[in-house]
């Protein structure tokens, strides 16, 4: 897998990221990514080679080795890894979408017209698309924990074990480096607890900012414009008064 490309992609939603999402970002490049492609796919790259039993029997080692490791722990973190980061892509193709409107307005309305004062800035349908982003990584981290749990009762990983199928009967199969898989398992382990703990802070960081947003929004009365024609016209503009402006950006909450 080219993790140079994934990194280009994601490297594009660090500037439409908070500061826990930026944390984020960093952890899962630095002490996720790269230590997986740097180490931890060599400790398993010749797993079944090195899976041993106390028998010839033909064909028990690779039935002891498919009963007890379904998936390796290499290729469950690489699909952790490309769910975990797909939806920030959500993200980002938003802020495309936010961008083409704003070029489509200027042809329309004029090169000194604007649709989206910043069009990464995180309000109306853009806000609800980064907040679902986190929820979705979230539950992908915490159903692949305990996927992982489940395949293999615990993260602990023995340097023996004892297989009891067909073509085998009480055969001891003995697990090549179980101290360096183990270390390694804790820690990325360790570190997806991590990166669920920054999102969880960052969706109530998100959210206290709204309500905080709304509130202060709410707590001021805005003076009502007045036409300004003459001193004895008291009658507010409407939105009909400034009605291409009014308009348009009533647009970019999308």
């Amino acid at each position: 897998m080219d993790w140079k490309t994934l990194e280009s992609l994601l490297s594009g939603v660090n500037k439409y990221s908070t500061g826990f999402g930026r944390i984020w970002l960093s952890l899962v490049f630095v002490f996720r990514v790269m230590v997986f492609v740097v180490a931890a796919e060599r400790v398993w790259s010749d797993d079944t080679k090195e899976f041993d039993c106390d028998t010839k029997r033909p064909g028990c080692p690779n039935a002891c080795y498919n009963y007890f490791f379904p998936i390796i722990h290499t290729r469950l973190w690489a699909l952790q890894l490309i769910f975990v980061t797909c939806p920030s892509f959500l993200v980002v193709m938003h802020v495309w979408y936010r961008e083409d409107r704003e070029r489509k307005y200027r042809l329309t309305y004029g090169e000194g017209a604007k649709l989206y004062d910043n069009p990464g800035q995180k309000h109306g349908g853009l806000w609800w698309t980064y907040l679902f982003s986190l929820f979705f990584k979230t539950a992908i981290e915490i159903g692949f924990l305990y996927l992982l749990h489940l395949i293999y009762n615990n993260f602990d990983m023995p340097r023996s074990v004892v297989c009891d199928i067909e073509p085998c009967r009480q055969v001891t199969c003995y697990i090549a480096r179980p101290t360096e898989k183990r270390v390694f398992t804790y820690f990325m382990v360790g570190a997806s607890a991590i990166c669920i703990i920054l999102n969880v802070c960052e969706i109530f960081y998100l959210i206290a900012m709204r309500i905080l947003h709304l509130t202060h929004k709410g707590s001021h009365v805005t003076e009502r414009r007045r036409c300004g024609e003459c001193e004895g016209c008291n009658i507010a503009m409407t939105p009909i008064d400034h009605k291409p402006f009014y308009t348009e950006k009533s647009e970019k909450q999308l």
